[in-house]
């Protein structure tokens, strides 16, 4: 993707407007990248040791990573005890690869902008805040 086609001409330069909301929040990105790198899926209380998450804290982050369409939820049973199964759904990581390459972007442009940094250009009467 390049940066014409994640940035139209009139959104500004430094919005990313690629970055998913779903996504993006702390929980949601350590529950979508634990999945990414565990294709065939997590047991509910292996993510919630991964995340470092609660209960209730994954159960809800989970639910509104399903509505998305971003994970599948499967309940079953081991050993007569219940167990959840969350795994990442195509378009799932269809999405979770956008992100990162909206990411790969904001690291590109603020390596570029360290390496033309400069002292502000300020005049006469104006001084730090």
């Amino acid at each position: 993707m390049s940066k014409k086609q994640s940035r139209p001409e009139s959104a500004g330069r430094f919005a990313y407007e690629g970055l998913d909301r779903v996504i993006h929040e702390k929980a949601r990105l350590s529950i979508v990248t634990s999945l990414a790198t565990h294709p065939g899926g997590l047991l509910f209380n292996d993510l919630k040791d991964l995340c470092a998450l609660t209960d209730g804290n994954l159960s809800r982050h989970l639910h509104i990573l399903a509505e998305a369409g971003l994970i599948q939820i499967w309940k079953g049973f081991k050993d007569n005890r219940p167990q959840t199964m969350c795994v990442l759904t195509e378009e799932g990581r269809k999405r979770f690869i956008e992100y990162i390459t909206v990411l790969e972007n904001i690291v590109t442009d603020a390596v570029s902008a360290e390496k033309v940094a400069e002292e502000p250009k300020v005049t006469k009467g104006w001084s730090p805040a």
